[in-house]
């Protein structure tokens, strides 16, 4: 009994994963049991299956791993049902099972695993093909790891809810809650990424400074939601642009943003800057279907600035983009005032 702690003691010490306690604890039951296998198993609920997890073999009987079974025809699912954690004649009691049958199965323990609220995660096994007897302490061994295998299953489920928790709160604070559009926060943090990566491949970026003319009639004339749906239309066009490497956002109010790698050549930077200025003026113009009102749209005011490799940081060039913007709008305001 006492190498038997010790092997134990070491697996729940050093396991970090549910396959890391498992495994040392098949080879176990193996020496306490005298079968030719062991192995544990998962339920999959949705599908009413019992799927072999992981498995420890010797001899001619081979249970693989990943092989799944429907539960009612489990040995697992009678062993539960009529109370026998160990049956040394399956071959009688059990005979009308396909399963048994087809690995000749004699002897079979096993014991379900389960967590903490009462469900069923799977069974714990060991198989033989000749007539066993259950040896001493047996069922304990097996209840003591089919608990120790639940509590590895619940830490790795609470680790995963936990990180999952905390993805959902890192895209809750980089995400825009209206357009679903990266925020402010998330488009500096990109900036600064894309500007390292033109440093890099010796790339201009483009910055893209968009403010919304007229936004504030919109608003007046038609209410806050059919404002709000414009925002989420005109959010929905900037991503229709989009390349691989480009981005959009929406830095507040009626303001946005969108990024793009520029060409590597420095007197090809002029013309990309007004290329790119055309394409996010031009997906902002148009008609707007939002809902049972439609408007047509004379488009935004768009200041592009083309940051040279290695010449800027975010924030300069957002803001720097902000006053191209600005000139764009000032020029705007003027022709209208002229006509």
């Amino acid at each position: 009994m006492e190498p038997l702690l010790d092997q134990l003691s070491v697996a729940v010490t050093s396991a970090k994963t549910l396959e890391e306690m498992s495994r040392p604890l098949l080879d176990m039951l193996a020496a306490v049991t005298g079968m030719e296998s062991t192995f544990l198993t998962t339920m999959d609920w949705k599908r009413e299956v019992l799927e072999v997890l992981y498995a420890r073999n010797e001899g001619e009987m081979q249970i693989s791993e990943g092989i799944s079974v429907p539960w009612g025809d489990t040995l697992c699912r009678r062993a539960i049902d009529e109370n026998q954690p160990f049956v040394n004649d399956v071959d009688k009691r059990w005979s009308d099972c396909e399963i048994g049958r087809a690995l000749q199965i004699q002897s079979y323990m096993s014991t379900p695993v389960r967590l903490a609220d009462g469900e069923l995660y799977g069974t714990l096994c060991a198989a033989s093909s000749g007539r066993h007897v259950m040896p001493p302490q047996a069922q304990h061994i097996f209840t003591l790891f089919a608990a120790l295998i639940a509590q590895q299953v619940e830490r790795e489920q609470l680790v995963q809810q936990l990180m999952d928790a905390n993805a959902r709160l890192m895209v809750y604070a980089s995400t825009d809650a209206l357009t679903q559009l990266p925020n402010r926060r998330a488009l500096q943090q990109a900036l600064t990424r894309l500007l390292e990566q033109g440093a890099r491949e010796q790339r201009a970026v483009l910055v893209a400074f968009v403010d919304l003319d007229g936004f504030k009639a919109i608003n007046d004339t038609h209410g806050h939601e059919v404002g709000d749906r414009f925002l989420m239309a005109l959010a929905d066009r900037l991503r229709v642009l989009l390349r691989a490497e480009d981005l959009a956002a929406r830095l507040g109010g009626d303001e946005f943003a969108v990024l793009a790698l520029g060409p590597q050549e420095s007197e090809q930077l002029s013309a990309a800057e007004s290329a790119f200025q055309r394409r996010v003026f031009e997906a902002t113009q148009g008609d707007y279907q939002l809902g049972a009102v439609e408007i047509h749209y004379d488009g935004a005011s768009v200041g592009v600035l083309g940051v040279a490799p290695g010449t800027g940081n975010a924030l300069e060039a957002l803001q720097a983009a902000d006053a191209a913007m600005y000139r764009i709008k000032q020029q705007r305001r003027s022709r209208r005032l002229q006509q």
